[in-house]
């Protein structure tokens, strides 16, 4: 009964000890249970960031590092970065995926997914780039508004090319940036999504999460006078590519057409904020041939859609029978 009751202690004691021995052995630099660590003054031996916590002075590590000799496989950031005039093709509906594939591999660069001032929902966008993620136009997205869940949808969901609208401040550039890229570049949450699939980009060479930031391309939009007043500091915001003249919201805003000298001026001035900058200069796919654009927003589906059966059918287009009687007789 002694040697019992002692086997028993022997045990009662381990049960208490080995987990402990356990747990320090899988996690030997954790705080001891129920004491403080006083690792705010602290650290650790071997750690990098030595003496109190100071996040000012916070010494980034290296595990997101992209590989050496990294090179980038977004075929859009390429071309913007070598001078070709890139162009985004607009997808207004994406309900039905096989229009936004149908889209992408017609010959744009990327296809500008309209989120702004349509009621399509994040899952048939996602839904929709996810159906076709190796067509030969790369998923870009124009959000609705600048903040954070609105970046983060856009990116997790797979989008190489983010076009935020309406940027009128500094400030509000710097928020953008901040949103849209990864740490140490940005503030940008590692919360997953299709993007990191295997099927999207959870395979591109170096990994999606240590390379994406350098293969996205961030274009904003000035649109308003109070945009053209702050255009110069919005262009020179690290981390923006490009800078889009918003022609139709920019007659809008200032009250003038096209041609107008007035409304020439408004885009003259984003013109010379993004030369100053060293940045890319964007506008409606029309002014293609204007000195200094070089990346250009092209019409929707529904208008190519009715450009292309023009196209195809020349001088027979819109010759239809002309019936006196019924629904189809002119009224």
């Amino acid at each position: 009964m002694r040697y019992l009751l002692g086997v028993l202690g022997t045990w009662a004691t381990l049960g208490f000890t080995v987990p402990f021995a356990v747990a320090q052995q899988k996690f030997p630099l954790a705080a001891p249970a129920g004491q403080d660590s006083n690792a705010r003054q602290v650290a650790p031996s071997g750690a990098l960031n030595q003496g109190p916590f100071d996040m000012s002075t916070w010494k980034y590590g290296n595990r997101f590092d992209a590989p050496a000799g990294s090179k980038i496989w977004n075929p859009a950031k390429i071309k913007l970065m070598q001078g070709g005039k890139v162009v985004g093709g607009t997808v207004r509906g994406v309900r039905d995926p096989s229009t936004y594939c149908t889209m992408a591999n017609a010959g744009y660069d990327f296809i500008w997914t309209e989120m702004q001032h349509e009621p399509s929902s994040w899952r048939d966008v996602v839904n929709a780039w996810r159906t076709c993620p190796r067509a030969k136009a790369v998923p870009g997205v124009r959000i609705a508004y600048t903040d954070e869940r609105e970046i983060a949808r856009a990116l997790d969901g797979g989008a190489l090319v983010l076009v935020v609208p309406t940027v009128d401040t500094a400030e509000e550039a710097r928020e953008v940036v901040k949103w849209a890229y990864f740490p140490p570049l940005g503030g940008r949450s590692q919360g997953g999504g299709p993007a990191f699939e295997p099927d999207m980009w959870g395979n591109v060479p170096g990994g999606y999460r240590n390379t994406i930031n350098d293969n996205l391309v961030l274009i904003v939009m000035i649109e308003t006078l109070e945009g053209l007043k702050n255009a110069d500091e919005i262009a020179k915001v690290p981390g923006i590519h490009a800078v889009f003249a918003a022609s139709g919201d920019l007659s809008n805003f200032s009250g003038y057409r096209q041609g107008d000298p007035d409304y020439e001026r408004a885009i003259n001035i984003v013109h010379d904020a993004a030369i100053k900058a060293g940045k890319k200069l964007c506008g409606p796919f029309a002014w293609k041939d204007r000195p200094d654009f070089t990346c250009f927003q092209a019409g929707h589906e529904m208008a190519q859609i009715t450009r292309g059966a023009r196209a195809e059918l020349g001088d027979l287009a819109n010759t239809q029978g002309k019936p006196e009687v019924g629904p189809f007789a002119p009224k």
